[in-house]
């Protein structure tokens, strides 16, 4: 019998961390923009990051690193915003032990984003050889 009253129960909640980490790269890539950044930006950048986090070094450096690795893979034009993303982390008290790691593990997973999210969904959804659905 369908109980209505458990829905709520039947999902977990998202990723207090998942969501923090989106904040994080929304807020350093509002201030980096595409690469410019002066120094003023630079410290409004870093302090409203910091502000966010609560000295989750652990964090940043995860932003920092996916940042630098996704600029990387998608190419030069990319690479100052990612550099300047990095850097803005790394101002506000990233782990610079831990960016190189999510460095790779971005440059790892490129080869799973250059498939179209759709395409994974059939694949899951309805079997690599069925694509009528």
């Amino acid at each position: 019998m369908f109980d209505s009253g458990k829905m709520p129960h039947d999902r977990p909640g998202p990723d207090a961390d998942r969501l923090l980490i989106a904040r994080l790269s929304g807020i350093a890539q509002r201030h980096a923009r595409w690469g410019a950044i002066g120094e003023d930006e630079a410290a409004a950048g870093a302090a409203e990051l910091r502000d966010v986090t609560n000295g989750r070094a652990d964090l940043l450096a995860e932003v920092a690193g996916l940042a630098i690795g996704a600029a990387e893979i998608r190419g030069r034009e990319y690479q100052a915003r990612g550099h300047a993303v990095a850097e803005l982390c790394r101002l506000a008290g990233a782990d610079e032990q831990a960016i190189p790691a999510w460095i790779e593990e971005e440059s790892a997973g490129s080869g799973r984003g250059a498939r179209p999210r759709s395409a994974s969904r059939v694949d899951v959804h309805c079997g690599a050889a069925d694509r009528s659905c």
